[in-house]
């Protein structure tokens, strides 16, 4: 289903506001948008919500302010991805902003270099 006007708005805003990180852009993806840095997905938006990259360096961070994790139905089970939803302050301020997409680009940097 193709995203709606708001969602792209939306989506439109969050890459405004993290470009203070580098030359951040989207890409349509399974129903919603996976934000990119130097090729590298770092943060989603699905359902008018953004979702950004974490892993174990930071993930506490995510848990501590009870931000729900990025989920979906496969088979009837529900799976759980390495994405948190952003906290309220960084859609509203980009130096918090700033912070939180730093931190989750260091994630998904972290992650490929394992691979």
């Amino acid at each position: 289903m193709p995203a709606s006007q708001s969602e792209k708005e939306f989506v439109y805003y969050i890459v405004d506001l993290m470009q203070s990180i580098g030359p951040v852009y989207s890409k349509s993806m399974f129903g919603g948008h996976g934000i990119f840095l130097d090729g590298l997905m770092f943060a989603l938006v699905a359902d008018g919500v953004l979702f950004l990259k974490a892993d174990k360096g930071i993930e506490d961070e995510f848990v501590a302010q009870n931000l729900e994790a990025f989920t979906y139905e496969k088979k009837g089970k529900k799976m759980k991805m390495s994405y948190y939803q952003a906290p309220d302050e960084a859609l509203e301020d980009s130096e918090e902003m700033n912070l939180w997409a730093n931190k989750s680009y260091s994630a998904a940097l972290r992650v490929a270099s394992k691979k």
